[in-house]
């Protein structure tokens, strides 16, 4: 397997958002990247699975930005929706929700066995977790995207914004988490 080290969409999509993620532009591009290419080694061959993938993978977290929250998923949702009319992928539009609300889902996603539902949140947790997760991935492909794709302090926001939304929602700390 090679680093697939671009997605011309995913270019496309970061260069109208850069100004809004500012600081954390790298951080973000990265990470999506690196989900990208997990999902993508993932998912197989699958019609439009690239395309579905990469918007799936930009506007997985965008909310968080946006919306400034971290209770993140319906506005990153909602983001994409619209993006898919914008674009005539409606017919996407719920697969690409789905990928997007279920990606932190504990538990393997099973409603839809045909949609990249399952990959996409594979590939997440994969890069959440460091490469600890790989779901079968080879250890030098994870490796190798992990190296192509730096953290970029990615990880570290993600602390940051935990203990901020601990601080005001003690009893629902993780709102994106689902079993």
């Amino acid at each position: 397997m090679n680093v697939i080290p671009k997605s011309i969409l995913l270019d496309e999509l970061f260069s109208s958002y850069q100004q809004l993620l500012g600081v954390d532009y790298d951080a973000y591009k990265n990470h999506c990247l690196r989900v990208f290419n997990f999902c993508c080694a993932l998912a197989g061959d699958c019609p439009d699975a690239e395309d579905k993938i990469a918007i799936a993978t930009f506007f997985h977290d965008i909310g968080i930005w946006t919306d400034n929250t971290f209770d993140y998923l319906v506005p990153s949702q909602l983001l994409a929706r619209r993006y898919l009319e914008q674009t005539n992928r409606v017919a996407w539009g719920d697969e690409i929700e789905a990928m997007i609300g279920e990606h932190h889902k504990l538990t393997k996603y099973e409603a839809n066995s045909s949609w990249l539902v399952e990959p996409f949140r594979k590939a997440d947790w994969i890069d959440v977790s460091g490469g600890l997760l790989r779901f079968r991935l080879l250890d030098d492909f994870v490796t190798d995207v992990l190296y192509a794709f730096p953290n970029a302090g990615f990880h570290k926001k993600l602390v940051e914004l935990s203990i901020k939304r601990l601080k005001t929602h003690p009893f629902s700390p993780l709102p994106m988490l689902k079993l």
